[in-house]
């Protein structure tokens, strides 16, 4: 037994992406930034990663396609929980936060979810699926997975998804908001969701879906290192090395990593 670990685990799968695929292939990317060797382990405040035993990579889970997919995810974060406290995930599309967040209900009923994000992804089905990367944080809220949702970076807010926040009572601070949030703090535990499209595209081209205007590396940072609360999960998804080519949005994802793993453990 692992416990008072953190795992990392990849979830190797972009089935539910719409306009390109490619994020099925960020967890290795991830991971060779993250040890490649150009940069060390240690955070920004100090905490030294490499050493001692508080986290462990425990790979990527297999993951088939369709439904039995996101059966796969969910008892594959259910058993992580029970070898582990806490699990940080790298995706994939968005679409895996829905499956995790099923397994993450049954140990922290009363979470709230602090979703990183250009687009709300509240669509009610896009393109005919209910599991498309669009819509994950609408079947979380309608199935009662999470007590609060609240929203940072997001620039894309449509009418629809405007009607389903207001349904769900999410909570959204905009980008062009963003400054005049001094802090962030939540009661009891809280799971984070970091979609790479977060960050300005001249920071992080290598996203499928590019959205100008969004939060610099340093806001984020900030957010992570600063944020009021037991953080008890987290994932990291939408990195699409497809439109990476020299490896420095992979770079920006392994940082958020470390920058995560620092406040987790």
């Amino acid at each position: 037994m692992n416990h008072n670990k953190l795992t990392i685990v990849g979830l190797p799968t972009d089935e539910n992406s719409s306009f390109m695929r490619g994020p099925a292939l960020a967890p290795a990317r991830i991971r060779q930034a993250l040890f490649g060797g150009s940069a060390n382990l240690t955070s920004e405040r100090g905490v030294d990663l490499g050493t001692g035993e508080r986290w462990v990579d425990g790979g990527d889970l297999k993951i088939d396609p369709g439904e039995q997919g996101q059966k796969q995810i969910t008892a594959g974060i259910q058993h992580l929980l029970t070898q582990t406290d806490r699990v940080l995930s790298l995706g994939g599309d968005h679409a895996v936060t829905y499956p995790i967040m099923r397994a993450y209900a049954e140990k922290y009923p009363d979470l709230t979810i602090l979703q990183l994000d250009a687009h709300p992804d509240l669509y009610d089905e896009l393109d005919g699926r209910r599991t498309s990367h669009a819509c994950p944080f609408s079947r979380i809220m309608e199935n009662q997975l999470a007590g609060r949702l609240v929203q940072v970076g997001i620039r894309t807010l449509n009418a629809h998804q405007k009607a389903q926040a207001e349904r769900f009572g999410v909570e959204i601070i905009p980008a062009w908001e963003w400054e005049q949030v001094l802090s962030l703090s939540f009661d009891g535990p809280l799971y984070i969701s970091l979609d790479i499209d977060v960050f300005d595209p001249a920071y992080a081209p290598g996203v499928s879906h590019h959205e100008p205007g969004g939060l610099s590396p340093r806001d984020v940072f900030t957010i992570l290192q600063t944020v009021e609360a037991d953080i008890v999960g987290a994932d990291i998804v939408e990195l699409n090395p497809h439109r990476d080519p020299v490896g420095v949005t992979a770079m920006l994802a392994a940082k958020c990593v470390k920058e995560l793993l620092a406040r987790m453990i």
